[in-house]
């Protein structure tokens, strides 16, 4: 069927008859603002991201579905980085005409699907047609109790410098699909369908183990350098601490020069999150509760020192915090 058949306000008929209500909505979609409460003594963390076609994603690389459960994901994965709880979501599209309503279908399927793992809602949004390319407005709402949320200021001297889960997946995913390969399932589902790490950053903020925490999705150098910045510290990372996954490994073998994607490649949407060093035994301990790695990948260290890089052979250099950016390519 095509989207025109369907019409506007038919598929926003679609949405509203599949998207579940939640805690705290009163109101949400069909009036012209979604009503909504916030438990006593939380604070409201919003956030929003734009995915456009030709820049975020390709759609002949990736499924609808999963297309939908990662513009889920890479704004869940913001509230995580502030130890924060999903609650509500806000969707924006502008279809071309060439999506149909299976597609369109398909993706609010992956769209809800991930919605509600997360424990939140979808409450409102917008369509409209789009003369281009398919584009993703998603704003996220969560909450966290008041004095809790971890920002990316409070890193200090000496203290430690973990991330969770493996590094590089997503990107040599995306530079294997550049160039025509397929990519290793584990990798695939790294780059469409990532995880935001929910559960770990509201367990950090709660225990107050974090002193400064961020998601990566510009890369470990990048997002550390926002860290370093806000905090105004320096850094010295340990490459051979770096987590990587088996797959990851496996290509590094013929390839090492790759080993920079886990270091710039971005996408990851892991945490990485600073710790006082006297703590590290609980850092253990919650990667253990939760099954997740926690690895410890460096220290802080003072301003004037900068953000440096220890090679496997013990040579140190200087490391760019440069991420990726729209305006400058």
């Amino acid at each position: 069927m095509k989207l025109a058949e369907l019409g506007e306000f038919g598929f926003i008929k679609r949405i509203r008859a599949a998207a579940a209500s939640g805690e705290g909505v009163c109101h949400s979609i069909g009036d012209d603002c979604a009503v909504l409460e916030l438990p006593p003594g939380q604070r409201l963390l919003t956030t929003k991201d734009l995915l456009i076609e030709g820049v975020h994603f390709q759609r002949a690389w990736t499924d609808s579905r999963s297309l939908g459960r990662k513009s889920v994901s890479v704004n869940v994965s913001d509230i995580a980085a502030m130890g924060g709880r999903p609650r509500h979501l806000y969707l924006g599209l502008g279809v071309p005409a060439d999506f149909s309503v299976e597609e369109l279908q398909l993706f609010m399927d992956g769209f809800l699907e991930a919605v509600t793992a997360y424990g939140a809602c979808l409450v409102g949004g917008d369509t409209c047609r789009s003369p281009g390319p398919l584009l993703i407005s998603v704003t996220a709402e969560g909450s966290v109790a008041a004095g809790r949320e971890v920002r990316r200021a409070g890193a200090g001297i000496g203290q430690i410098i973990y991330v969770s889960g493996t590094l590089g997946d997503s990107a040599l995913a995306l530079q294997q699909l550049g160039k025509g390969e397929v990519p290793d399932s584990f990798l695939a589902s790294r780059h469409h369908d990532p995880t935001a790490r929910v559960a770990l950053g509201q367990a950090l903020a709660q225990a107050g183990l974090a002193t400064a925490m961020i998601d990566i999705s510009d890369g470990v150098l990048a997002d550390l350098g926002h860290i370093l910045k806000a905090s105004s510290v320096g850094a010295l990372l340990e490459e051979s601490l770096l987590p990587l996954s088996g797959a990851f490994r496996a290509v590094l073998q013929h390839a090492p020069h790759l080993l920079q994607l886990a270091l710039s490649g971005g996408e990851d949407y892991e945490l990485l999150f600073t710790v006082a060093p006297e703590r590290e035994a609980e850092v253990d301990a919650l990667a253990r509760t939760l099954a997740l790695p926690l690895t410890r990948i460096g220290v802080i260290t003072s301003a004037d020192e900068g953000l440096r890089l220890r090679a496997a052979d013990g040579s140190l250099r200087p490391a760019e915090g440069k991420g990726f950016n729209h305006f400058a390519q």
